[in-house]
């Protein structure tokens, strides 16, 4: 079942969808939640300088058992903004942090079609009951300049 605004409004109200900071009333749409990119980029590396020369990597953030650093984080201070260059990937959080308190509410992020037009690619993903914290956005660039 999709949420009405109505009843999205009504799931805010009682607490068992939370933001913080709190949803301001643009953010609210007929059928959905816009949410906000927030300061925090990382940034895969793509090649690392060892004893063998320049080698290309392998960016695998589930490689647990290696445990390199592969992705470089890149916090914003304020005023600072963030240019995502041609078929770069990168990894964004969300500006709001979540919680669904509702045992019979998941969500579905998809990227706004203003977005994609623009040629960046956004992948969805689901946000299962229970989830409590910022969301992970990966987006690539597909463009050949920057947007």
């Amino acid at each position: 079942m999709t949420l009405s605004k109505n009843d999205i409004l009504k799931e805010i109200k009682d607490e068992h969808l939370v933001f913080t900071p709190q949803m301001d009333a643009y953010q609210i749409q007929p059928n959905s939640i816009d949410l906000r990119l927030g300061n925090t980029f990382y940034i895969a590396k793509t090649w690392e300088y060892n004893e063998k020369g320049r080698t290309a990597l392998t960016v695998d953030y589930m490689d647990l058992e290696n445990k390199k650093e592969n992705f470089k984080l890149i916090n914003l201070k304020p005023g600072q903004y963030f240019e995502i260059l041609p078929s770069e990937f990168v990894i964004a959080s969300t500006h709001e942090k979540i919680e669904i308190k509702s045992e019979t509410l998941m969500a579905v992020m998809y990227a706004r079609s203003t977005i994609i037009r623009r040629g960046l690619i956004i992948e969805s993903g689901i946000i299962d009951v229970g989830y409590s914290g910022y969301l992970m956005i990966p987006i690539v660039n597909k463009t050949n300049g920057q947007i």
